[in-house]
């Protein structure tokens, strides 16, 4: 297992998570978490069949999905300090 599918991995991991998180603690409605699902199924079946190298962007497409879904968490960006 190479690092490319260790980070596919954890982007994955990380989206169900916060989702999951957001939806119990009332972050995120009902209606926004399955708007995302559907934007994760859109990616993550349809760039593999969009070109040859459509498989390639299915993390970094779940990536970005987990750094909106983190913003609309936390309300903005994660503090470091």
């Amino acid at each position: 297992m190479g690092s490319g599918a260790i980070a596919a991995f954890v982007a994955e991991i990380v989206f169900w998570a916060v989702l999951g998180l957001g939806v119990v603690f009332g972050e995120i409605s009902r209606r926004a978490a399955v708007i995302f699902v559907l934007l994760w199924a859109a990616g993550f079946f349809g760039l593999p069949r969009v070109s040859q190298m459509g498989a390639a962007f299915v993390t970094s497409y779940v990536a970005l999905l987990d750094i909106v879904l983190v913003f609309l968490l936390f309300k903005g960006d994660v503090p470091l300090t």
